[in-house]
């Protein structure tokens, strides 16, 4: 008489596992927003590129003994931006999304923006923390900030906006507010100032495609 409850109490129990599991994985990859130019100035390696290929490969073994499974992107390196010298010719990422896996146009179409952290031998590994968008989506100041703009600014802290009001605890912080100001990541700080650091130590964010002026006492606030 009391093997269908145990039987229905399994199946509950079940079920809140399946669930459990599958809110695991959701949450499992999880990325707070990063200004480009803070995103530059964490990687490793930064490149143009345009991926040609992409199959699945094993990367060793986790402490199980199960195959660690990456995908494998062949990419054409157009420019590098920061990096090692030699040519990027693989990125590796995570073969799904749930553990921070990026998915890229492999048909060698698209042109993208990737950063990621260095591995050896030309290759490079990337997540869905890390600062990768299509190429012709970037801003004009934002494809001139690569070359130099944002390594200038690497001494500096660009502090994210958490709720209004907000302010700088430091004169090296510059502070992010597209989130809070124009409800979305990458509004008009994102995609046309960068934060540099000034004569006096301090920093501040300067906005136009020129570089800042040595002496960058006219500095444009946002």
């Amino acid at each position: 008489m009391k093997m269908p409850f145990s039987v229905n109490g399994i199946l509950c129990t079940l079920a809140v596992l399946v669930l459990w599991r599958a809110e695991e994985l959701t949450e499992a990859c999880s990325c707070a927003p990063v200004h480009p130019q803070q995103a530059f100035c964490n990687a490793d390696v930064v490149i143009r590129a345009k991926v040609v290929g992409e199959k699945e490969v094993d990367s060793g073994n986790d402490i199980y003994g199960n195959p660690i499974k990456r995908i494998q992107y062949a990419v054409k390196q157009i420019k590098m931006f920061k990096g090692p010298n030699q040519d990027i010719e693989a990125v590796f990422t995570a073969p799904v999304s749930a553990v921070c896996g990026v998915t890229l146009d492999a048909s060698g179409k698209k042109e993208y923006l990737i950063s990621g952290k260095a591995e050896a031998n030309g290759r490079m590994h990337v997540t869905l923390c890390d600062y990768i968008m299509p190429w012709d989506s970037l801003s004009t100041t934002q494809k001139k900030s690569l070359s130099q703009r944002y390594q200038m600014g690497c001494d500096c802290k660009i502090v994210r906006c958490p709720s209004l009001p907000c302010e700088i605890s430091a004169p090296e912080e510059c502070l992010w507010t597209d989130l809070m100001i124009e409800k979305q990541v990458y509004g008009r700080q994102a995609n046309h100032y960068a934060c540099v650091k000034r004569v006096d130590g301090s920093c501040s964010w300067y906005r136009g495609v020129a570089p800042p002026k040595k002496e960058f006492m006219d500095a444009e606030d946002p």
